[in-house]
């Protein structure tokens, strides 16, 4: 059909003209909105800046033809042949292009937001900077596909095959990938964001300098790639495949590693801090001078490991074998104002062949206490003090309480790793010892901290001891666990930044309200008051504290740790615009 002749007809009303021959034909700039070309042939056509809106296009052949900035929103592509065109900067939003042919086409700088092209084939397509929020791509082929800095937020490719396709820099937040194939893909720098890549085919590919944070990699295939300095905060790889992955310097605060296989991965210089590794095999992996701060390895396999120079302040390790561990030496703390390891272990010696197993059997931060009766808190705190002074390194908080059946279980937090099983029976030891010496002295003791209620009694020379007082006051133990627990607090907010002690205070402050012990006294004159100390103090604490409460989560911002910051921060503002003013 000649060109004119198609125009003449559309201005007059007609809109079907299904399966006619325009290939070759020049409808540059025309408007044919609403047309029916269904099946037509509009082979190397030039179509560039072309409305083509609302048209039904469904079986259409645009092979090699030229659609540079036209428009096609919400039009009916399904089953068209786009091979070798150029789509340039088109608008395709919300059309509908259900297996289309789209292989070689160009389509940089296109817009497709929220159009659907699932079960399409796009091989060696350049989709480079294209607009593709919450497009639909699933089980499509992309295969050697251009998507360089591509926004993909919110896409849906569950199924779909991205071998050796390129998007570096592009935009994935929220995406779905649920199996889909990236094998050698290049991912440089992408950002994955709460993506799903459950059961996706990652062998090989490059995701170095990405961020994956809150990512779900469930089951994945993460053999032999390279991550590189990644970003993975909260990122989930359970029962992933991780063989001989480059990990190198990557960020994998708070992950969850359960069941992974990491064997023979490389760890180097990677920061593992509150992540959780339970039945993970790290063996024959590369942990130099790695971060485990706060890390759970419970059943984790190590063997053949190097841990030489690696910081494990406060790591949980239960049912480990460190035996075939290799390690020169580790570092028990980590100083947040330098941010650097601290505290060698051994001070002025390498560990020898086999000592760490040895030194760290039956060893953790947690320390489980039974007591067959409820335990008297004055006693107990006397108890961990006398117990402290006999270590001075050793650093005990209580993290909670449980009343069991006949028993009642105790759990204490270690400042670094220790025999569990030792200190249990030491506390369980020294307990009755300090019991009967503060019966004795327990008057004493108070008039010395000045109680109110108690009147001072003298020694009583050649007398037998005074009978048990009564039991104590509920009061007075709120009071002796408020005071204990403040210290504690005190203590965190000095050597922890916030993403570590939000946390942390946060459970201490859990089981003071379980215990019935009122809380605004404490979050105002020991929290906030210690928060704003410490950030006067430390420029690098005052940014970190920023940060944090930009990148929280809400339900921890709306906690009362969360609240305490916000407040301290209230603070530091206005005293900060005062300074500003008065200057």
């Amino acid at each position: 059909m000649e060109t004119q002749e198609l125009l003449n007809r559309y201005r007059q009303g007609e809109r079907d003209f299904a399966h006619v021959d325009l290939s070759g034909a020049n409808l540059s700039g025309m408007n044919l909105r609403q047309i029916d070309l269904t099946g037509a042939d509009l082979t190397g056509a030039n179509l560039t800046w072309i409305s083509l809106n609302e048209a039904n296009l469904t079986g259409a052949c645009f092979r090699h033809a030229d659609l540079s900035n036209a428009v096609l929103t919400s039009s009916q592509l399904k089953g068209c042949n786009c091979s070798g065109a150029n789509l340039t900067k088109a608008d395709l939003r919300l059309s509908r292009m259900q297996e289309a042919e789209l292989n070689w086409a160009i389509l940089t700088e296109a817009d497709l937001t929220s159009a659907d092209l699932q079960n399409s084939t796009l091989d060696q397509i350049n989709l480079e900077r294209a607009k593709m929020t919450s497009v639909n791509l699933s089980k499509t082929e992309l295969m050697e596909a251009n998507l360089r800095y591509a926004n993909l937020t919110g896409a849906n490719l569950t199924g779909a095959n991205l071998r050796e396709s390129h998007l570096e820099e592009a935009n994935l937040r929220n995406a779905i990938l649920v199996e889909v194939n990236l094998t050698e893909a290049n991912l440089l720098n992408c950002c994955l964001r709460s993506t799903n890549l459950t059961g996706a085919d990652l062998h090989r590919v490059i995701l170095t300098g990405a961020d994956l944070s809150d990512a779900i990699l469930d089951q994945a295939d993460l053999s032999r790639a390279d991550l590189a300095g990644a970003y993975l905060l909260k990122t989930s790889f359970k029962n992933a495949h991780l063989l001989r992955t480059n990990l190198e310097d990557v960020y994998l605060l708070q992950g969850n590693l359960s069941h992974a296989n990491l064997r023979g991965s490389n760890l180097r210089r990677a920061d593992l801090s509150g992540s959780y590794l339970s039945d993970a095999n790290l063996g024959e992996t590369d942990m130099t001078d790695t971060l485990l701060l706060e890390t759970r390895l419970i059943r984790t396999i190590l063997d053949g490991a190097n841990l030489n120079g690696a910081c494990i302040q406060n790591w949980k390790i239960e049912g480990v074998d460190l035996s075939k561990v290799s390690c020169h030496f580790l570092w028990r703390r980590f100083n947040f104002t330098t941010k650097s390891p601290a505290s060698r272990y051994p001070v002025d010696r390498n560990f020898e062949p086999g000592e760490l197993g040895q030194e760290y059997q039956e060893s953790s931060t947690t320390i489980e206490v039974l007591f067959s009766e409820p335990p008297n808190w004055e006693v107990l705190i006397l108890t961990l003090a006398e117990l402290q002074q006999e270590n001075l390194e050793l650093h005990l908080t209580i993290e909670s309480y449980v009343p069991m059946d006949h028993q009642y279980l105790l759990r204490l937090l270690a400042n670094h790793v220790v025999n569990a099983k030792i200190i249990s029976e030491q506390i369980l030891n020294l307990y009755p010892e300090v019991k009967e010496r503060f019966t004795l002295c327990r008057h004493q003791l108070l008039a010395m901290l000045k109680h109110p209620n108690l009147p001072v009694s003298r020694p009583v020379v050649n007398q037998s001891p005074p009978p048990p007082p009564p039991p104590k006051p509920m009061a007075d133990r709120q009071q002796q666990l408020y005071q204990e627990t403040s210290k504690q607090i005190k203590s965190i907010l000095f050597s922890q930044m916030p993403e570590q002690f939000v946390d942390n205070i946060q459970r201490l402050l859990n089981y003071l309200k379980q215990e019935g012990i009122a809380l605004e006294q404490l979050q105002k004159k020991v929290i906030v008051s210690a928060i704003v100390q410490r950030s006067q103090q430390d420029e690098a604490f005052r940014e970190s504290l920023i940060q944090w409460e930009k990148k929280a989560y809400p339900e921890m911002r709306l906690s009362m740790m969360g609240k305490s910051v916000r407040v301290a921060i209230a603070i530091l503002w206005k005293k900060q615009k005062q300074d500003n003013s008065s200057e």
